[in-house]
C-alpha cells in the first residue's frame, strides 16, 4: 500500500514538475537545440536581466500569503524559474553549446529543488524514497545534458 501511495505521489510530482516546465517556458522562451536565430544585442540582455528580476519579484510576492511548506514550495519554484531564465537567457545571449548544455543541467538541479520541497509534505519513509526518486531522475536528466553537450 506504501508503494502504491508513493508511485501515486510521484506521478503527480512529475506532473506537477511538467505543468512546472511549460507555465516557466511560458514566460521565458524554451530554447532551441541548435543556436539562437540571431544573438540578443546588450540593451536586449539588460532589458531580459530586467524582466527576469521583476518576473522573479512578483513570484515571491505572490508566495506571501501562503503558509508553511506551501510557500516553501512557491518560493522554490519562483526561485527555480529565475535561474532557467537566466540561463537561457546566457543561451540565447552567446548561442554557444555549453550555455545550452548548462540551460539543460540548470533545469534538471531546479526540478530536483522544486520536487525535493514538495517531498517535505510526506513523513518517514516516503519523505526519503521521493527525494531519492526525485535525485535519480535529477541525475538522469544531468548526465543526459553533459551528454549531449560532448556530441
Amino acid at each position: 500500500m506504501k508503494l502504491t501511495k508513493l508511485s501515486l505521489l510521484l506521478a503527480a510530482l512529475v506532473a506537477m514538475s511538467s505543468t512546472y516546465a511549460q507555465t516557466s517556458t511560458a514566460t521565458t522562451p524554451a530554447p532551441a537545440t541548435a543556436a539562437p536565430a540571431a544573438k540578443l544585442t546588450k540593451d536586449q540582455v539588460k532589458a531580459e536581466k530586467d524582466r527576469i528580476e521583476e518576473a522573479y519579484k512578483a513570484d515571491k510576492k505572490a508566495c506571501d500569503g501562503m503558509k508553511s511548506n506551501a510557500k516553501d514550495v512557491c518560493q522554490a519554484e519562483a526561485k527555480a524559474k529565475e535561474k532557467v531564465a537566466k540561463a537561457d537567457l546566457k543561451y540565447r545571449e552567446t548561442g554557444d553549446a555549453k550555455d545550452a548544455a548548462k540551460l539543460a543541467e540548470v533545469k534538471a538541479e531546479t526540478e530536483y529543488d522544486v520536487a525535493k520541497e514538495k517531498c517535505e509534505d510526506l513523513k518517514g519513509s516516503a519523505q526519503s524514497d521521493c527525494k531519492k526518486q526525485a535525485k535519480d531522475v535529477e541525475r538522469a536528466a544531468v548526465d543526459a545534458a553533459k551528454k549531449s553537450a560532448r556530441s
